[in-house]
């Protein structure tokens, strides 16, 4: 199949990146109507607020009509394989998202499909929240050529698809987990063979964060992980990023989310609620990343 697809923030390289952020803080009149008389498919097995609310406005703004639809209704590997769906759908839409539980299931829908397949978060990685986190950076920093990067916590899918952009956008990135949380060293290598940047990692979350421009954290306890909870939350004592972390954080530094958010948890209500706190600024970036992701995959120009 010719499409191009988005399944990792590798595949759109650092020029592909850049592009897409600059599409998502453009006026979004210049982005014209690539959506127009266009549908979007948008396959949803794991439950979201801001992936939902973001790709559906991101495709009306685009002139396209989203279509939402649950995992069990289409029933993906259950009601009939995933190439058959995505050839199926293929034939209705311009583009197919889906926010999915096992990674590989994008690969086998990207395999066969004649449109783009998007994916709306996996358990290896999600490229439209790092999309939405560079183009929040960029707000705050501009050029993000050299800035610096501490990811607290878990060692995650969403840290994944970050520090591959961080790695190909020539910038750095100091991850802090508990021992057996964090990334391999082979992850390490892989990681920074992507680009100019730098991804290292460690035990100790004040050393990651000193200098650090942007501190991003995310919840210690993903969605499929609830049996782990007490477990998860013993060993990540220590990582609640505080504003003890925050005052070795670069000056002017922010703190950044995902969310949803557990205070008092993973951070301190005093940060996720404070004037370093940009997690609703990264929320709303989602709608404009994503409209940036769309109207390039759509060809527009």
């Amino acid at each position: 199949m010719s499409a191009a697809h988005l399944l990792n923030i590798v595949d759109l390289g650092r020029d592909g990146v850049n592009d897409i952020v600059d599409r998502a803080l453009a006026d979004p009149a210049t982005l014209g109507q690539p959506l127009a008389g266009a549908g979007v498919a948008l396959i949803f097995e794991k439950p979201s607020n801001r992936t939902r609310h973001s790709m559906e406005m991101a495709v009306v703004q685009l002139g396209g009509h989203p279509v939402y639809t649950r995992g069990e209704e289409v029933g993906i590997d259950v009601r009939e394989p995933a190439e058959d769906i995505a050839r199926v759908l293929a034939g209705y839409h311009a583009i197919i998202a889906a926010r999915v539980f096992d990674h590989g299931l994008l690969d086998r829908m990207a395999a066969v499909s004649a449109v783009p397949v998007v994916n709306m978060l996996s358990d290896y990685s999600h490229p439209l929240q790092t999309l939405a986190d560079m183009t929040t950076m960029r707000r705050c920093f501009g050029d993000l050529t050299g800035r610096r990067v501490a990811w607290v916590g878990d060692y995650n899918n969403v840290s994944r698809s970050l520090a591959e952009a961080v790695v190909m956008c020539e910038m750095t990135m100091a991850i802090a987990t508990p021992e057996g949380f964090g990334p391999s060293l082979e992850e390490i290598e892989r990681l920074n063979g992507l680009g100019p940047g730098e991804v290292t990692a460690g035990a100790d979350p004040m050393t990651a964060v000193a200098g650090a421009h942007a501190v991003h954290t995310d919840t210690w306890i993903s969605m499929g992980q609830e049996d782990e909870k007490e477990e998860r939350r013993q060993r990540f004592a220590g990582y609640t990023v505080d504003t003890a972390m925050m005052a070795i954080a670069a000056d002017a530094a922010v703190f950044m989310h995902c969310l949803p958010a557990y205070r008092d948890v993973e951070v301190a209500s005093d940060v996720i609620d404070g004037p370093a706190s940009r997690v609703v600024m990264q929320a709303h970036d989602r709608m404009h990343a994503a409209r940036g992701a769309l109207s390039s995959l759509a060809g527009a120009a």
